[in-house]
C-alpha cells in the first residue's frame, strides 16, 4: 500500500526525547504498548516509516506524547522494532501452519523463502528497517540488533520442523538451526535488496540449485 501524502508535523522522533517532557511515572502496561504498536502500524502504512511523527502515533492511539514516550523509553527505534516483531510474528504463525502441511522439506524451504520475500516487500516497516534503514533514520547498530531479534524469533518458530527434518534424514545432520536460519536470512535479504528479473518459477529453480544443497540431504 502506498504511503499517503500530507503536510508533515514539524516535530518528529529525532527532534524530541523523554527528557524534554514533564516527568510522569513510567508506563509499562502491555495494553498501552499494544495500543501504541497498533497505532504505529497504521501510521507507517499511511505515511511511511520515515515520515511518521510521534504526534501521528499518539493521536492514532488516543494517547498523549508523554504516554507514548513512557511506554517506549527507547524511542523510535524501540517502537519500529516492536512493530517489526509483531508483524513477523503473524507471518511466522502462518508459515508454521504451512510447514505443518508440507510433505516435502525442499518444497517447504523454497516456498518459505518466497513467502518471506513477499512479506518483507508488502510490509512498510520491514522494508524501511532492512531495505533503506538510512532513509528511515535507523543506525547500523539498530538494524543489527533488529536482525538478531528476528533471527531468534525465526529459530524459535522453525526449530520443531528443523529437528523433525533432521531426525527423518531430510535435513543435513551437520548443521544447526541457528546457522541455517542465518544463511536463509542472508539469502532472503540479498534477493530483496538486489532483485533480478526472474519470475517465481525461475526463482524456485535458482533456490533448488544453489540454496537447497546447503540444507537438505542429497536425494530429497
Amino acid at each position: 500500500m502506498a504511503a499517503s501524502t500530507r503536510t508533515p508535523s514539524t516535530t518528529n522522533w529525532a527532534d524530541e526525547s523523554p527528557g524534554t517532557l514533564p516527568y510522569m511515572p513510567p508506563v509499562n502496561t502491555d495494553t498501552t504498548r499494544e495500543k501504541v504498536i497498533e497505532a504505529a502500524e497504521t501510521c507507517f502504512a499511511r505515511y511511511g516509516v520515515a515520515k511518521t511523527t510521534v504526534e501521528d502515533v499518539a493521536a492514532a492511539a488516543g494517547l498523549s506524547r508523554a504516554t507514548v514516550y513512557r511506554a517506549f523509553t527507547g524511542g523510535r527505534d524501540e517502537l519500529v522494532l516492536s512493530v517489526v516483531l509483531r508483524g513477523l510474528g503473524r507471518f511466522l504463525d502462518r508459515l508454521s501452519a504451512r510447514l505443518g502441511d508440507e510433505t516435502s522439506a525442499p518444497d517447504a524451504i523454497v516456498e518459505g523463502i518466497l513467502d518471506a520475500i513477499a512479506f518483507v516487500r508488502s510490509e512498510p516497516q520491514m522494508a524501511a528497517q532492512f531495505l533503506a534503514p538510512d532513509a528511515a533514520g535507523h543506525t547500523q547498530a539498530v538494524v543489527a540488533g533488529a536482525a538478531e531479534r528476528i533471527l531468534e524469533l525465526c529459530c524459535d518458530h522453525v526449530r520443531p520442523y528443523f529437528d523433525l527434518g533432521r531426525r527423518e534424514g531430510l535435513i543435513r545432520g551437520d548443521i544447526e538451526v541457528e546457522g541455517a536460519m542465518e544463511f536463509l536470512f542472508r539469502v532472503i535479504s540479498s534477493m530483496i535488496v538486489m532483485p533480478l528479473e526472474r519470475d517465481d518459477e525461475a526463482t524456485r529453480a535458482f533456490l533448488r540449485t544453489y540454496v537447497l544443497p546447503g540444507l537438505v540431504v542429497r536425494g530429497n
